[in-house]
């Protein structure tokens, strides 16, 4: 097998930095690194990796007006720079098997990469960086300005290339934020939790359901990694990726639930229902010392005239993901500069 992963991009591109397309031998592949204007010829340059078993760097050119480049004519108008890596099966590090063992972690991490064209002696040689576990980076990674790139990777939330040393092709670093998979925990048992399961699930996103298991169907069960009664809500895992929301269409429990869910880690908060039905509830005396107003997201979704159950969980996934990426949400034509 091999590996095709965006490691540069200048101006405008589908996929950015981070995107990957596994290549096998026998010409099966997922994922992806564009819109699908690059994956023919990079399936030929995965196999070409196998076959050679070394790293290449190859640079798709459309910003400039060339009818033998690929991809032009689409409208991509960028430079977008792939690399290629075999994978070495046998070696329990190989990149396929660092990524793999980041799958459960619940905190960040960095990947450091050599993409150095000119220097082929570490073209693709990568170290995977815990946070706030930085003193052990291995040769040939430690550069002075290293440490500071991590810092900004890890603060920002966005990759970025390090050229330690100009002069020295070698020193070129990918510097890439890997953050955790998005857990979302969903409090309620009624049919519309079957809608937000199903969006979900197309999203990746991994799922926690909260309610009474005698009301829940088959379709949660099946589709949720756990599910919890409502007395059992402190053994649900909640964390810095975790995005809460509750429907349980009922007053009483979500009255007796607040207090415990506002000492919970998540970063996004929301609550099914009308403003009025909010302001009811943060009038009650158990809950006026909470302060929970500014921080929940009541009504919930973005406003997009939503009615179906299907069309509220496309409101709240998206505004789940524009609070993920800190974003205030709206059309994307009214966006000054890149939408990136």
């Amino acid at each position: 097998m091999a590996l095709a992963s965006v490691v540069g991009v200048e101006q405008s591109s589908y996929r950015r930095i981070g995107a990957r397309m596994l290549v096998s031998s026998n010409g099966i592949w997922v994922g992806g690194i564009s819109g699908g204007c690059l994956e023919g010829d990079a399936l030929k340059r995965a196999q070409i990796a196998i076959y050679k078993n070394e790293c290449s760097i190859v640079t798709y050119n459309t910003l400039e007006d060339d009818q033998n480049e690929i991809g032009i004519g689409l409208g991509c108008s960028g430079k977008i720079e792939i690399l290629f890596e075999p994978i070495e099966q046998q070696d329990d590090q190989n990149i396929i098997e660092q990524l793999r063992s980041l799958v459960d972690s619940t905190s960040p991490h960095v990947l450091l990469k050599m993409i150095s064209p000119d220097y082929k002696r570490n073209l693709g040689k990568h170290c995977m960086v815990p946070e706030n576990k930085w003193t052990d980076i291995p040769e040939p990674f430690r550069r002075p300005s290293l440490l500071e790139a991590i810092h900004d990777a890890f603060r920002k939330g966005r990759p970025q290339v390090l050229i330690a040393d100009k002069t020295k092709q070698e020193s070129t670093i990918l510097v890439e934020y890997i953050r955790p998979e998005t857990n979302i925990v969903i409090i309620g048992d009624n049919y519309d939790v079957n809608a937000l399961i199903g969006l979900v699930k197309e999203l990746g996103w991994n799922i926690y359901v909260v309610g009474r298991l005698k009301k829940m169907n088959k379709y949660v069960v099946n589709h949720a990694k756990q599910v919890y009664e409502y007395e059992n809500i402190d053994a649900v895992p909640f964390g810095n990726f975790t995005a809460l929301v509750m429907m349980t269409h009922d007053y009483n429990w979500d009255l007796k639930l607040l207090p415990k869910l506002r000492e919970k880690e998540h970063f996004y908060f929301g609550i099914l229902g009308p403003r009025k039905r909010l302001d009811k509830l943060l009038s009650e005396p158990e809950l006026q010392h909470l302060n929970l107003d500014e921080k929940l997201h009541s009504p919930i979704g973005l406003d997009i005239g939503a009615e179906s159950p299907e069309e509220i969980a496309l409101a709240i996934c998206a505004e789940i993901t524009a609070v993920m990426r800190s974003r205030n949400a709206g059309f994307l034509k009214n966006r000054k500069g890149s939408i990136h």
